[in-house]
């Protein structure tokens, strides 16, 4: 099996699979850049690519909350759970 390994308080914790930030479809169905969005949610450029690009180890509840606020969504509508492969 294909498996992520984070680090968690110096232990390595193994997880069946990812989280994926679907950022760039709610903003062409806003008809949003992505800058309005950081503008609005009030984070970096930046700290907006990291979770668009599936590089951001945790989110803060309250940025979700922003995020779904300003995209005028529901969390479910950014995130989507991917198991991994298994390699078997």
């Amino acid at each position: 099996m294909k498996e992520k390994f984070f680090e968690n308080e110096d232990e390595l914790v193994s997880l069946p699979g990812e989280l994926v930030f679907n950022i760039d479809v709610m903003l062409a169905k806003r008809k949003m850049r992505v800058g309005e969005l950081a503008e609005k949610v009030g984070i970096t450029m930046a700290n907006i690519s990291i979770l668009k690009n599936g590089k951001a180890k945790a989110i803060k509840v309250s940025t979700l909350i922003k995020l779904c606020d300003a995209l005028d969504c529901q969390p479910g509508d950014l995130l989507e759970y991917r198991k991994l492969e298994t390699g078997n």
